[in-house]
């Protein structure tokens, strides 16, 4: 931080910007214990000189960045205001969504107060939330429609913001229950392998779905609601033949159904329903030759009424910083060496995925 008891004039082409901190707000929610979130914001703008004294904030430089600055913290106070706390996470994001609005890539009007301060579901003490526009567009579509696709790589909280909004549908009583599914397609490895019963061995990889419901139910009524039937969690080959009405249904890991499984999936839709199908296209361990339903799906369905394609990508990943990377690794390697998911193409299983 830079407290200093005069602010530097403006010189020639720069522009100048003054921000005053509401007395009822603490500096620190501001800056951020040690200055953290006042140490974003000067590395994410450094063509922008900026001053603290007392309550007031000043910025002096080019005159682009001077009025994102302006916005940032006008945009802050009001995140401040609904009592949620600012994090150097959240910051990044509005800056983030603040440069592309100013760039012309935004194609909304939707403000980094509104994303983040977004609640979809509080439940043990905390709360789930959008963290990127992309996101909420997401949840946003979820409401609006009845079959809803969320497509991206991992990390972007596809299936997290699908199951909130199913425990949230169930708690307002939109819906009467919940289903959760998966195709049963290994990973590279063999479930014939793994020791114990069908079940025994399916359950380890359904095992996701179980620690997303645990962390928005209370763990003790899971079984109950699950012997009850009003959360089931099944494989995508206990969907065969059935109609499912008044459920808020959930396919996951979506890439490994086959053009078929899809279209059974989708036409298991009943009265008072709604479907959220969740995948990533670039990785695909279907065997080879057999196509990706979810690859397929959107060139059957994109465009028709009532249904949603939702597109994330590395800007909406919220795990660890370096998985964004990881996944502009590999996108740019692929692109430079005509590969998908890092292997050649025509080698084998691996060089099938995805089709």
């Amino acid at each position: 931080m830079t407290d200093t008891p005069t602010v530097q004039s403006p010189a020639q082409g720069q522009a100048r910007a003054q921000f005053t901190v509401p007395a009822a707000h603490p500096m620190v929610t501001v800056l951020g214990s040690a200055d953290a979130l006042l140490r974003v914001i000067e590395k994410a703008f450094p063509a922008a000189d900026i001053h603290v004294r007392g309550n007031e904030i000043n910025a002096v430089g080019d005159a682009g960045e001077v009025a994102l600055v302006q916005r940032l913290f006008d945009e802050m106070m009001l995140v401040l205001r609904t009592g949620q706390p600012m994090t150097e996470d959240a910051v990044e994001r509005s800056i983030a969504m603040l440069r592309a609005s100013g760039n012309g890539e935004g194609d909304g009007q939707e403000t980094p107060a509104e994303v983040l301060t977004q609640n979809i579901l509080s439940s043990r003490g905390r709360t789930i939330r959008p963290k990127t526009l992309n996101q909420k567009r997401y949840v946003d579509a979820i409401d609006k429609h009845t079959i809803v696709f969320g497509i991206g790589p991992a990390g972007t909280g596809k299936t997290y913001l699908a199951m909130a909004k199913a425990v949230q549908a169930l708690q307002s009583k939109q819906v009467n229950r919940i289903i959760l599914t998966r195709p049963a397609v290994e990973a590279g490895e063999r479930l014939g392998f793994l020791p114990g019963t069908l079940y025994e061995k399916i359950d380890p990889y359904l095992r996701p779905l179980y620690d997303a419901l645990h962390d928005m139910l209370d763990p003790d009524s899971i079984p109950k609601l699950m012997a009850s039937g009003t959360i089931e969690v099944a494989p995508l080959a206990y969907m065969r033949g059935r109609s499912l009405n008044d459920a808020f249904i959930i396919l996951d890991e979506a890439q490994n159904t086959s053009p078929e499984q899809m279209k059974m999936f989708l036409t298991r839709l009943g009265f008072e329903s709604k479907i959220v199908i969740t995948g990533d296209v670039t990785q695909v361990d279907l065997p080879s030759g057999t196509k990706s339903g979810l690859r397929q799906v959107q060139d059957i369905l994109e465009g028709l009424d009532d249904v949603h394609f939702s597109r994330l990508t590395s800007q909406d990943v919220v795990r660890h910083k370096l998985v964004g990377r990881i996944v502009d690794a590999y996108e740019k390697y692929d692109s430079e060496n005509g590969t998908e998911n890092g292997s050649h193409k025509g080698r084998g299983k691996a060089g099938n995925r995805g089709k």
